[in-house]
């Protein structure tokens, strides 16, 4: 699959087939987060393949979403901004924020890519997920995949992503075009 088809296919699932999915499907979406940009190369962001259904069910429960239950795998993406705030002082919070969402896009391509399907999960008590994955306190818990492969009556709905019109401005906040005189590079040094 190339990468532009990739971006354009990634959905949120929340219906998904009783079918298991390949967990080196997903280990190897994991591996493409590797390639995430960090700040000062310092990689804060770790990756927790969870297939006990004792442990799946716990963090279901966390979630309080029951469909984050109804899966083969689910995958918890923790970091680590203790060690980022030793490098970045109180950019701590921006940047393990930015670096892992850059990891995790890299790893939601890389879902897409295999045919598996996921959910980005933010809500949760982390607490609860901390404890039932035996994860450090210092750690923070970033979000929850459940993996699987979409159901079929599900298959070829999406919804309409927004127009790029609403989203882009030129050289200032608010300013839809791009005058010819924009792109004219400039060499005034005053």
């Amino acid at each position: 699959m190339e990468l532009e088809e990739a971006i354009k296919k990634r959905k949120s699932v929340r219906n998904f087939s009783v079918k298991k999915p390949s967990w080196r499907d997903i280990i190897q979406a994991i591996d493409y987060a590797r390639f995430a940009p960090m700040a000062g190369n310092i990689y804060s962001v770790k990756f927790i393949f969870v297939s006990d259904r004792e442990k799946i069910d716990k963090i279901a429960e966390a979630c309080q979403q029951e469909f984050v239950g109804k899966v083969h795998y689910l995958v918890v993406v923790v970091s680590d901004r203790e060690n980022v705030k030793k490098n970045y002082d109180f950019y701590d919070k921006q940047f393990g924020a930015q670096q892992s969402g850059a990891a995790i896009q890299n790893f939601l391509l890389g879902i897409t890519e295999k045919g598996l399907s996921t959910c980005w999960v933010g809500f949760f008590v982390e607490d609860q997920i901390k404890r039932t994955l035996s994860i450090p306190e210092k750690m923070c818990v970033e979000a929850v995949f459940p993996i699987g492969i979409e159901h079929q009556f599900m298959k070829g709905r999406s919804k309409t992503k927004i127009d790029l019109d609403s989203i882009l401005f030129f050289n200032k906040y608010g300013k839809k075009n791009l005058d010819s005189d924009d792109t004219k590079p400039s060499f005034d040094n005053s």
